[in-house]
């Protein structure tokens, strides 16, 4: 390898290490390689910025407003609402949800698809004494799986076309990968129904822990009239700073006030809730002023003036690496942190001061306003209001239904290209008013469109450099003696281990020309080639942070880091032998 190509490996290897230990955001990690790229003379401007002037970030980002407006107006309800049917059992229930989430998600992006189903089946659990963990992974896999059999089904496939489609061998159609993603998706359905309850351990929810938990960590007081406390405000009655636990609401005369600012003046007769561990609550034992009040739970969770949810973290919120105090929760997001749930377990510590991380599940207590404001920002992956019924679809769920359903059978007609016909049906959600034009603004992750632009010259670099054949080299080398099969195996087993390190999008671009080159070498079709690596880049099945909705299920389910190892690992490799064998 010559110089660039030594450079390329070096910026490439730099950018692996920032994704995988989450030092950069994906977006901000592979912009900067594109940049150090091109200032490097690597590439040139035209080479750097393909990927702005390329159909796949403007297909994306459009496709992401329509399945938002199918979220939001519960299209999918009436799909997805009696998917589980009755009885105890956990093999039926499975097969009756994992087939109808996988269709969905051939069509729509999986995280909402996830995201709908993720409160409904929780409750479906708790109501026949289930563990949520036998469901949620699984769901979440499907979900997975399902977007591997059309073109739209997730935004790594319309990466992979249009790196195919820029190489000069032509995009993939709308159905072309269903050949082989319809019978993979279906094969990793059919063990996910005979391995989960068998390898999957019934762990606790984090809803469940911490409600059955409450009692240790809920503690109500009663300013006493006429003591110390009664017409001082908060900060000024020492309360904002307390060992242990922390001051979440004032209720007074049947009125609440929640979240409770510093500013905020309190009188005799006010019941205080405060947050905690029991073991910590020795400032509220000598606190004059205050006496004992009768205990308080969390399962009041319908109150007009408070609700309660949950939330989980995802790699891009700002939150990550900081604590609930130095971001100034409560100010910030107008909402309480009650309990952190991490791997399984509530987190036992001052919650103030815990650093938050991936797949981190926040019980917060906020207004009923709190998921409108917050679903569609990055500060989290999930957002989900607890104790609350399924929403039932709006009446233009239909609108938003009919667009879909034109997406598809247009662009796959091929009636129009599927960046017309996504971006058509983007613009009638606003025109038919089924969603605001924020909305689709705030429904577009710019992170992941970013990420898919810059990614373009990333791979460019690796293509002219040469290091794409020097690595090409290595896997004919090391595979190719098991002939055009077995370079595929190489290629498809670089794409999934990338994939558990890196976000899937990224690992799919890195392989891309790599494979091309080894493709070709062995007499593999570019096609073949490129839908190989389509589906293993989506294959992330081993960590709850590979995949977006793996991390959406971690807290909510209960999971131990490992845990996902257990199933993923067995359905890792059905899938690597189909792909290989059907491809």
């Amino acid at each position: 390898m010559d110089w660039d190509a030594w450079f390329t490996l070096a910026v490439v290897a730099g950018t692996v290490y920032a994704l995988a230990r989450d030092v950069l955001a994906p977006s901000v990690a592979m912009v900067g390689a594109m940049v150090v790229l091109l200032v490097a003379g690597v590439i040139d401007p035209t080479q750097a910025l393909a990927g702005f002037s390329s159909q796949a970030p403007m297909t994306v980002a459009a496709l992401y407003i329509v399945a938002r407006a199918v979220e939001k107006t519960g299209g999918l309800q009436p799909l997805l609402a009696s998917t589980l049917g009755e009885g105890r059992g956990v093999r039926m229930p499975l097969v009756r949800l994992l087939i109808p989430a996988a269709g969905a998600s051939a069509f729509l992006n999986n995280t909402p698809i996830v995201a709908m189903l993720l409160q409904p089946v929780t409750q479906w659990c708790e109501r026949r004494g289930l563990s949520p963990s036998r469901f949620l992974m699984p769901l979440s896999f499907a979900a997975i799986l399902g977007g591997v059999i059309t073109l739209i089904g997730t935004s790594t496939n319309i990466v992979v076309s249009g790196l195919l489609e820029a190489s000069g061998h032509g995009g993939l159609g709308m159905f072309e990968m269903t050949h082989v993603g319809l019978p993979v998706a279906l094969i990793g359905i059919f063990s996910l129904v005979i391995l989960a309850p068998v390898l999957l351990p019934a762990r606790r929810g984090a809803r469940q822990d911490i409600a059955e938990a409450g009692r240790e960590f809920v503690v109500s007081m009663r300013v006493e009239v006429g003591g110390p406390l009664d017409g001082k405000a908060v900060q000024e009655g020492g309360l904002r700073h307390l060992q242990g636990v922390f001051l979440v609401e004032v209720e007074r005369e049947g009125d609440r006030e929640a979240p409770v600012g510093p500013d905020f003046v309190l009188k005799g007769g006010d019941i205080l809730t405060f947050v905690g561990r029991a073991d910590l609550i020795v400032d509220l034992q000598t606190m004059r002023g205050l006496a004992s009040a009768e205990a308080k739970h969390l399962d009041d969770l319908d109150s007009p003036s408070h609700t309660f949810f949950e939330v989980v973290i995802g790699e891009a919120s700002p939150l990550m690496g900081r604590t609930v105090r130095d971001v100034r929760f409560r100010e910030q997001y107008q909402a309480a942190v009650l309990a952190i749930h991490r791997s399984g377990r509530r987190v036992d510590a001052k919650i103030g001061e815990v650093e938050l991380r991936v797949g981190d599940t926040l019980l917060l207590l906020s207004d009923p306003g709190f998921q409108r404001r917050w679903r569609d920002r990055g500060d989290f992956l999930l957002v989900s209001r607890l104790g609350g019924t399924t929403p039932a679809a709006t009446r233009k769920a239909w609108i938003a239904g009919l667009l879909t359903i034109g997406v598809v059978v247009v662009a796959g007609a091929g009636l129009l290209p599927i960046l017309q016909a996504s971006l058509v049906a983007a613009i009638l959600t606003v025109v038919f008013g089924v969603l605001t034009p924020g909305e689709a603004r705030s429904a577009v992750d710019l992170d992941v469109i970013l990420l898919i632009a810059a990614s373009f010259g990333v791979g460019a670099a690796i293509e002219t450099s040469g290091l794409a054949n020097a690595v090409a080299n290595g896997l004919l080398a090391t595979f190719g003696g098991l002939g055009p099969r077995g370079t595929l195996l190489g290629i498809v087993l670089t794409t999934v281990l990338l994939t558990e390190l890196i976000t899937n999008n990224a690992a799919a671009v890195l392989v891309f020309p790599v494979g091309l080159v080894a493709g070709a070498a062995a007499g593999l079709d570019p096609h073949t080639v490129a839908i190989a690596i389509a589906i293993a880049a989506s294959a992330s099945f081993l960590t709850p942070i590979g995949y977006q909705t793996n991390t959406m299920v971690y807290g909510p389910g209960g999971y131990r880091f490992g845990d996902y190892a257990r199933l993923g690992a067995p359905l890792t490799v059905v899938v690597i032998v189909a792909v290989v064998i059907l491809t």
